[in-house]
């Protein structure tokens, strides 16, 4: 996790200057006066120009909404086993997609139930924390040496459905700005009996004065059709040694 600590002031943008006609020496106001309705004919053509641009965006925004993909109806998995289960070589084919029917009970909505996260690093001993975090526990993660390479790893079951496309977002805070923000993909997974373990992406401290300290963060996990599986917020201190 590689952390911005310093932030440098945006540069102000330069407007150019209004475009102005100067009188003719020789006192030909009919020059001036023409070159002014030019200018003002193209800014009024360019004006026009956007506004088509507008349209023609508004047009293209109206078709993609049209288009918007509409998923099927929610099967439960024994149902997606079931169908075309007389075609053999595709009955196989799901089996081992979809898992075992046994983890199931016919409910149609995937629940993702997070058991633990731990910290793994070269700096420390693995540790776990179970889940959910209680309002009397600690909601202090880790604590790690500046410059360490880590992982978070998580322990999670799916129940009833598959879950496809789980992501999480992990955006970190020091003293109220944002410094960090990462996102990665844990894939697609089955229901089963065993939970499943999962290291999320390598992550490296920030170092020097600035870098120490207390952080604050939220980890939160979705699948692709928005569902929110967790939120968790917690905390981890950067040390100089």
């Amino acid at each position: 996790m590689q952390m911005e600590m310093g932030y440098g002031e945006e540069e102000a943008g330069s407007s150019s200057a209004p475009l102005k006609v100067a009188q003719c020496e020789n006192g030909n106001d009919a020059i001036a006066s023409c070159c002014a309705s030019e200018v003002d004919g193209e800014e009024k053509d360019e004006e026009e120009e956007e506004r088509k641009d507008g349209s023609d965006h508004e047009e293209i925004d109206g078709e993609d909404e049209e288009h918007e993909f509409v998923p099927g109806p929610l099967l439960s998995l024994k149902d997606q086993l079931e169908k075309d289960k007389d075609d053999e070589s595709l009955r196989k084919w799901k089996a081992k997609l979809l898992g075992c029917v046994e983890a199931t009970d016919g409910n149609r909505e995937t629940e993702v139930i997070f058991h633990s996260i731990g910290i793994i690093s070269d700096g420390c001993t693995e540790t776990m924390t179970s889940l959910p975090i209680t309002e009397n526990q600690n909601s202090m993660l880790f604590s790690l040496k500046e410059g360490s390479q880590y992982f978070l790893k998580l322990k999670f079951s799916v129940k009833h459905n598959l879950v496809c496309g789980l992501n999480y977002v992990n955006t970190v805070w020091k003293k109220g700005v944002r410094v960090d923000q990462s996102r990665g993909m844990l894939g697609t997974f089955a229901p089963q009996q065993e939970p499943y373990e999962h290291l999320l992406e390598e992550e490296t401290t920030p170092s020097g004065a600035l870098a120490r300290g207390l952080y604050t963060a939220k980890l939160k996990f979705e699948d692709d059709d928005k569902r929110n599986h967790l939120e968790l917020n917690y905390c981890f201190e950067i040390r100089k040694t």
